[in-house]
C-alpha cells in the first residue's frame, strides 16, 4: 500500500471523527425541535378539514372538492412550510435568532430605523452586532435605505407594522390552545356518545386551566416526555393516513396535481373562496418554526420538518381525503371518524398530550414575545422569570400568564365552537405571516443587498397569497374574526402609548440634563458634604447627568464619596457577551470620584440584579481606574466626560483588587489578606450594628448573598494618585452601597392636543399600575432612594 493511500485513508477516517459529533448534534436538536417546536404545525389536522368544509360547504360534498380541498392543503404546505419558511426565512436569522422582533432589530442594526436616541458608536463594536455574511459597510446604501432613514413617519410606519405582528402574536397564544384542545376533546363525541352541547367546552376549560396552572408550576420536569410524545403523534397519524389511503381511495395521489384546484373552485364557487381561510389553518403553526429558531439551528429544523413533519402531514391529510372521498357525511368530525375502531382511545389519548404539549410552546413563543417588546421600550415593566424551573432559555411571566389564560377561557365558553375559533387564529396567525412577509423582503434588500426586484418578486408572490387568503377571512369577521381584531387593538395601543411615552421621557430628560459646565465650577466636593459609601445612581441617560442628580442635591446637600451613574440599554443584538456587557468610563475629572457604568443587554437577554453586581461595578471601576493610568498617562485628568472602556476584555481583569468571601458583616474587621494593604471602613460601629438590624428584620434575603470583601495589593504605584483612588473606592465599598432610582411623574403639557393628553396620561396610568422599575432590576427595598421627579413633556 503507498503512503499516499495510507494518508489518504487517515484523512478520510479523522474527517469521520470530526464529523460523527456534528451528526449527532445535529439530529438530537431535531429530535427536541419535534417536541418543543413544531407542536403547533402538526395538530392541526385535527380542525382543517372541518374548517374547509363549514357554513354553506356542509352541502358541498362530492369527491372532486375533496381532492381539491387536499390538494389545496398540499401546495400551501409546499409553498409556505417549505419554500417560504424552511428554505427562505430561516435563513434571515439575526445571529441565530428568528421572529419578527428579531427581523426588526437585523433591520435597525443595519440602517438607522430605532426612534430611542440612544445608539453609541461603541455598541457597533460588540462581536455580535455584525452578523457574518450580513451587512457590509463598503456598499453604499440603497435608495430605500436612504429614504427610511429620512423619514420619520416611515420609522413608524415600520415600528407600527412589528407592533402589529407582535399584538397578533398574542392572540396566537390565547387563541391556539382554545382551538386545538376543543378539536382534541370533541373526539368524547364519537365513542363516550356526548349528546350534550356544553359538556366539550366544560372539559376543555378545565383542561386550559390545568395546562395555564401548568406553565405556572414550570414543566422543566416533565419537558424530557415532551419530544417522545410528539413523536408518537406524529408516527400515529402517518399510519392512520397511510391505512386510509389504501383502504378507501388509493386513487387520491392523483389529487397532488393543482389541477384539482381547479375543480375545487369550480364545484364550490363563491363559497369555496369564502371558506379559503380553513385551508390555511393547515400552516398556521409555521410561524414557530421561525420564531423558536434560537433554541436551536437552521440545519436541525430543516432536517426535521423535510424528513419527519412534512411527510406525516402529507400523508395524514391524503388520508383524510381518502375516507371523506367515500363517507361524505363524516366531515364534521372527520379526524376521529377516518380512525380505525380498534386505535381510537389510544389516539385520543395520545392526541390530547400533544394538544398540551404544543400549547405550552406556542405560550412560551408568547412570553419571548413580550419579553422582546419590554426590551425595546414597547410594553409596560413585566417580571420576566428565569428559573429552573422552566426549561433552560424560556421566560416566563406571570402577568401575561394569567392574561393568556382569561382570554382562552372567555372564547371557549362565549363561542364553543371550534369553528368560530379557528376563524379568530387564523386571522391572527394569517397578519403575522403576512408582517413576516414584509420585514423579510426589506433583509433580503437592506441586509443580504439583493437587488430590489428580487426583493419585491419576493413580497408581491407570497404577499399576493396571503392577501387572497385575508380577503376570505373578511367574511369570517363577524363569525369570530373580530377577536383578534380586537385584542391587538388593545395591545397595540398599549404599546405605542408605552414606547411614545418612553421616548419623550428620554427626550425630556436629554434636554435637561446638567451642563458639566456648571459641574466643573463646584469643585470636587461638587458643593456638598461627601459622606462614605458608594451611590449608584440608575438613568436612562447614556450621556451626561441626569437633573434627578442634582435634584437630590437641592432638597439634601449630602451624596456618597463615590458616584456612579448606572444606564442600562438595550442593544439591538439578541445578546451580549458578559464580559462585554458593562462600559465604564469617567465624568469629569480624576479627583470628582464621578464615574459611569453603562450595562448592555440583548433583546433576549434578562437583566437580573445578581448578587455581585455591585462587586462587578467595583472590580470594574477598578480595572478602568488602572488602565487610564496605564494608557493615559493621566492625560485625561481635566477631561469632561472622558473616553469608556470594556473593562472586562482586559488580560489583567480581576487581578488588580484582591477578593475574599466574608462572613456576616465581617467586613469592617481590620484584618487583611497576605499582600494586601489594610483598608478600614470609615462607617462608625454604631452604623454598622443599625444596618445589620435593618436589613436582618426587613430584607431577609440579604443574609444569603455572599459578602465579598475587597482590598488594595500591597504594590508600588507609578502614579500615587491611582492607589488614592483605589484606596478610596475600596473604602466606599466596604462603607455600603445605595441605589438611587427616579420616581417619576409624568405629565402632558396644558397646551398639548387631546390625542397627546390622552396617550400621556394612558403612560402615567400605566407606569403607575406596572411593576416598578426597583422591582424589575430587583434592587433591594432597604438599600433603595427614590427621587421624585415631574416630567411635562
Amino acid at each position: 500500500m503507498s503512503p499516499r493511500h495510507v494518508d489518504r485513508e487517515r484523512t478520510s477516517s479523522s474527517t469521520m471523527v470530526d464529523f460523527r459529533p456534528q451528526r449527532k448534534a445535529l439530529l438530537f436538536l431535531a429530535y427536541q425541535s419535534l417536541g418543543f417546536l413544531f407542536g403547533d404545525l402538526s395538530i392541526s389536522p385535527l380542525y382543517v378539514y372541518q374548517s374547509i368544509f363549514s357554513g354553506r360547504l356542509k352541502h358541498v360534498q362530492n369527491e372532486d372538492a375533496i381532492f381539491g380541498a387536499f390538494s389545496l392543503i398540499f401546495w400551501t404546505l409546499c409553498l409556505f412550510s417549505l419554500l417560504k419558511y424552511a428554505i427562505i426565512t430561516l435563513s434571515a436569522d439575526d445571529n441565530g435568532e428568528g421572529g419578527i422582533i428579531a427581523l426588526y432589530s437585523h433591520l435597525c442594526r443595519n440602517a438607522k430605523f430605532g426612534l430611542l436616541p440612544n445608539h453609541q458608536a461603541s455598541d457597533e463594536e460588540l462581536s455580535t452586532y455584525h452578523s457574518p455574511g450580513g451587512s457590509n459597510r463598503n456598499i453604499p446604501p440603497s435608495p430605500l435605505k436612504r429614504f427610511i432613514e429620512k423619514h420619520r413617519k416611515t420609522k413608524f410606519a415600520l415600528l407600527i407594522l412589528v407592533l402589529l405582528g407582535a399584538c397578533m402574536e398574542i392572540c396566537v397564544g390565547a387563541l391556539m390552545p382554545s382551538v386545538s384542545v376543543l378539536s382534541s376533546i370533541e373526539g368524547l363525541k364519537i365513542e363516550a356518545k356526548i349528546t350534550n352541547n356544553n359538556m366539550v367546552p366544560l372539559i376543555s376549560c378545565v383542561l386550559l386551566v390545568g395546562l395555564f396552572v401548568l406553565q405556572h408550576r414550570g414543566s422543566h420536569k416533565v419537558a424530557f416526555m415532551f419530544p417522545p410524545i410528539m413523536i408518537l403523534w406524529l408516527l400515529s397519524i402517518f399510519m392512520v393516513g397511510i391505512y386510509n389511503c389504501i383502504k378507501w381511495n388509493p386513487r387520491v395521489y392523483q389529487a397532488l396535481s393543482p389541477y384539482y384546484i381547479y375543480k375545487f373552485f369550480l364545484v364550490t364557487g363563491k363559497d369555496g373562496w369564502a371558506n379559503l381561510g380553513g385551508v390555511f389553518l393547515c400552516v398556521t403553526g409555521a410561524e414557530a418554526m421561525f420564531t423558536d429558531l434560537g433554541y436551536y439551528r437552521q440545519a436541525p429544523l430543516r432536517v426535521a420538518f423535510s424528513c419527519v413533519i412534512f411527510p406525516c402531514l402529507v400523508l395524514q391529510y391524503m388520508g383524510q381525503a381518502a375516507f371523506l372521498s367515500k363517507n361524505l357525511s363524516a366531515v364534521p368530525i372527520s379526524f376521529y371518524a377516518s380512525i380505525p375502531d380498534i386505535l381510537f382511545w389510544p389516539v385520543f389519548v395520545v392526541s390530547a398530550l400533544a394538544v398540551i404539549v404544543s400549547s405550552q410552546a406556542v405560550i412560551s413563543a408568547t412570553f419571548s414575545i413580550v419579553q422582546q417588546c419590554h426590551a425595546f421600550e414597547c410594553f409596560p415593566r413585566v417580571k420576566a422569570v428565569h428559573s429552573r424551573r422552566w426549561m433552560p432559555g424560556q421566560t416566563y411571566i406571570p402577568e401575561m400568564n394569567w392574561v393568556l389564560m382569561i382570554i382562552s377561557l372567555a372564547v371557549t365558553i362565549g363561542f364553543g365552537d371550534k369553528n368560530h375559533i379557528g376563524y379568530a387564529y387564523g386571522i391572527a396567525s394569517l397578519i403575522v405571516t403576512f408582517v413576516t412577509t414584509w420585514l423579510t423582503s426589506l433583509i433580503i434588500s437592506l441586509v443580504w443587498h439583493r437587488s430590489l426586484i428580487v426583493s419585491i418578486a419576493f413580497f408581491i408572490f407570497f404577499g399576493s397569497i396571503e392577501v387572497l387568503f385575508l380577503s376570505s377571512y373578511c367574511m369570517k369577521i363577524p363569525k369570530g374574526g373580530w377577536v383578534p381584531l380586537l385584542l391587538s387593538a388593545v395591545f397595540m395601543v398599549v404599546m405605542f402609548v408605552w414606547h411614545y411615552g418612553s421616548r419623550k421621557k428620554y427626550l425630556f430628560d436629554m434636554h435637561n440634563k446638567v451642563s458639566m459646565k456648571w459641574v466643573l465650577t463646584l469643585g470636587p466636593s461638587l458643593g456638598i458634604v461627601r459622606v462614605p459609601g458608594m451611590g449608584l445612581i440608575y438613568t436612562e441617560l447614556a450621556s451626561g447627568i441626569p437633573a434627578s442628580f442634582t435634584h437630590f442635591l437641592t432638597n439634601l446637600p449630602a451624596f456618597y464619596q463615590v458616584v456612579v451613574f448606572i444606564c442600562i440599554k438595550t442593544v439591538p443584538v439578541p445578546s451580549v457577551p458578559h464580559k462585554e456587557r458593562y462600559l465604564i468610563g469617567r465624568i469629569g475629572p480624576k479627583s470628582y470620584r464621578l464615574y459611569r457604568c453603562i450595562v448592555r443587554n440583548g433583546y433576549k437577554d434578562v437583566y437580573t440584579h445578581e448578587n455581585d453586581f455591585e462587586n462587578d461595578i467595583v472590580m470594574s471601576i477598578a480595572e478602568f481606574i488602572q488602565l487610564e493610568a496605564e494608557g493615559c498617562s493621566g492625560s485625561l485628568d481635566h477631561s469632561v466626560d472622558g473616553r469608556m472602556a470594556v473593562v472586562r476584555t482586559s488580560g489583567k481583569f480581576g487581578t488588580r483588587l484582591l477578593m475574599s468571601e466574608s462572613a456576616g458583616f465581617e467586613e469592617g474587621s481590620s484584618t487583611s489578606l497576605p499582600g494586601a494593604l489594610t483598608v478600614t471602613s470609615s462607617k462608625s460601629p454604631t452604623l454598622k450594628k443599625l444596618q445589620a438590624m435593618y436589613e436582618q428584620q426587613e430584607s431577609p434575603e440579604l443574609n444569603t448573598r455572599r459578602r465579598i470583601r475587597f482590598e488594595l495589593i500591597n504594590t508600588i504605584y507609578k502614579d500615587p494618585r491611582v492607589k488614592e483612588e483605589l484606596m478610596e473606592l475600596v473604602e466606599a465599598k466596604r462603607a455600603g452601597a445605595a441605589y438611587v432610582i427616579g420616581h417619576s411623574h409624568v405629565k402632558a403639557k396644558w397646551n398639548s392636543s387631546f390625542v397627546k393628553q390622552f396617550a400621556i396620561n394612558l403612560y402615567s396610568f400605566l407606569r403607575k399600575n406596572c411593576r416598578s422599575p426597583a422591582v424589575g432590576l430587583n434592587i433591594p427595598q432597604i438599600c433603595l432612594i427614590k427621587v421624585g421627579m415631574n416630567y411635562h413633556v
